[in-house]
């Protein structure tokens, strides 16, 4: 059973910084095709916002180029998305999503907060 469970969520003040985790079991993320974060904002769609490939490329949405950074840990099995910089525009539930044998898995999603 494929589970991943994020966490580091939380409200902080414009020009702040937070990093958030992702942690699966189940599955293996180093050896995933990708592993990506998505946000979704209130009263809008869910967007993707940065992948990991399994060769450790990075690629990012033009709206977090050069602030955000995804990163993994394979000796922790964790996804990381960290973030600085951050606007206003970046409030939204923040999700992490991988592929596991071909099928998309989704964590619970945490709330990122970013006060003006």
């Amino acid at each position: 059973q494929v589970q991943l469970v994020e966490s580091g969520g939380g409200l902080v003040q414009a020009g702040g910084s937070l990093r958030l985790s992702c942690a699966a079991s189940g599955t293996i993320f180093s050896i995933n095709a990708r592993s990506d974060w998505y946000r979704q904002a209130p009263g809008k769609q869910r967007v993707l916002v940065a992948t990991i490939t399994i060769g450790g490329t990075t690629i990012y949405a033009d709206s977090v180029k050069g602030r955000f950074t995804i990163s993994r840990d394979n000796a922790k099995n964790t996804v990381y998305l960290q973030m600085n910089s951050l606007k206003p525009e970046d409030t939204a539930v923040y999700y992490c999503n991988t592929f596991h044998l071909g099928q998309p898995y989704w964590g619970q999603g945490t709330q990122v907060t970013v006060s003006s």
